[in-house]
């Protein structure tokens, strides 16, 4: 029996789960995880305005690894030994014939006075925050930003701070105080969200230029304080800073023979393999993969990884040709609260939908879709 050990609860890794056991309904298969829950991250946008809320975006995990029959060991993996067999964590070592690596990225809070911004995609603690901040304030200017790692082109979480950007806009024309803020957007790319295509950057600033959303653009950061952001292209004074850094790998990576790349990230071929390990393979944000420099860092980026990873690892230890390849796609609405602009791109293809009221309800509706499996 295929003993496998999956590292990781986020997309990568139940997908994963669920590709293994597609294709091998005996496996042994074990996961580790600090919680026995999937943290829906792309529904945070919405806990701001009170769409969501905490109990709408967790989901416990019990019902689904008893259906997938998944032996689940929580703990925080602490390193890598044995060429990959045996993962040590806070909780004892497991050790495994197959390894899966989905435990996901690790923001860089390296930027002075970053602990005087909220990261919004940190988590649902951070989402409520914002929440809170929102409401207890009457006046002022709000900053909104991202940057990303100089290092690893891919690594960095843009779309993101579009949705709290326009959707903390909408929130406050609906509460009837929109005039009483100053919303600024800022970055040190003098075209953010260029992975998504020209047409849809365009689309973007435009957006901005109607909902008056000041821009601050093409300026390397250097600090934040309190209540001013600074960068090398000057400064602006804001009461609240919501800001995504670039990513980065875990920490236990330090602590394990894995190859990395130069931004820190587990070094993989387009087969989701760790080319110096055997039966090693890596999905998801943990992972740097060769293609272009567009590919993103997103939870269908990352299941489409996983399903590759889970079908070679399979092949691997059964003496067979691992050969499957992860098709390079993004995929995203850009969510306003109440409309969304859609953005496809392959390697041949970048379309851009506008704004409309049918595609906000299209997101919502795939978040039931994708959340229903693991219920």
């Amino acid at each position: 029996m295929k003993n496998i050990t999956i590292i990781g609860s986020g997309f990568a890794g139940l997908t994963a789960v669920k590709q293994l056991r597609r294709q091998d309904k005996h496996c042994k298969i074990t996961l580790i995880s600090p919680r026995p829950e999937l943290h829906y991250l792309p529904s945070l946008i919405w806990v701001p305005s009170g769409k969501r809320k905490r109990k709408d975006i967790i989901v416990p995990l019990h019902n689904f690894f008893r259906r997938m029959n998944v032996d689940y060991h929580q703990a925080s993996v602490t390193g890598l030994r044995d060429d990959g067999r045996t993962v040590e964590t806070d909780a004892g070592e497991v050790s495994n014939d197959g390894l899966i690596i989905a435990s996901g990225g690790r923001f860089i809070k390296k930027l002075p006075g970053i602990e005087n911004a909220i990261t919004p995609c940190e988590g649902i603690d951070a989402a409520e925050k914002i929440r809170e901040r929102l409401f207890s304030m009457s006046h002022g200017t709000i900053a909104f930003g991202f940057a990303g790692n100089p290092n690893e082109p891919s690594a960095m979480r843009g779309g993101p701070m579009f949705e709290f950007l326009f959707g903390t806009d909408t929130l406050l024309r609906e509460r009837g105080i929109r005039k009483n803020f100053n919303l600024v957007f800022f970055s040190p790319a003098e075209k953010p969200g260029n992975r998504l295509g020209p047409k849809a950057v365009g689309r973007l600033l435009d957006e901005m230029q109607k909902r008056d959303i000041q821009t601050h653009l093409g300026h390397k950061m250097k600090t934040f304080e309190k209540h001013r952001v600074i960068t090398e292209g000057g400064e602006f004074d804001a009461d609240l800073i919501i800001f995504m850094p670039g990513m980065t790998g875990n920490l236990w990576f330090d602590n394990s023979e894995l190859p990395r790349s130069a931004g820190g990230l587990v070094k993989a071929n387009q087969h989701c393999k760790v080319e110096t390990m055997e039966a090693v393979y890596v999905a998801g944000d943990s992972g740097s993969f060769p293609g272009p420099d567009w590919m993103p860092k997103q939870a269908h980026m990352a299941d489409l990884q996983a399903e590759a990873a889970a079908k070679n690892l399979l092949a691997e230890l059964s003496g067979e040709t691992a050969d499957a390849v992860f098709k390079v796609e993004l995929i995203c609405i850009v969510d306003s609260n109440n409309k969304g602009m859609m953005v496809s791109r392959t390697e041949n293809k970048n379309i851009t939908l506008p704004n409309t009221v049918l595609l906000h309800w299209t997101k919502r509706l795939f978040e039931w879709w994708y959340l229903r499996q693991y219920r």
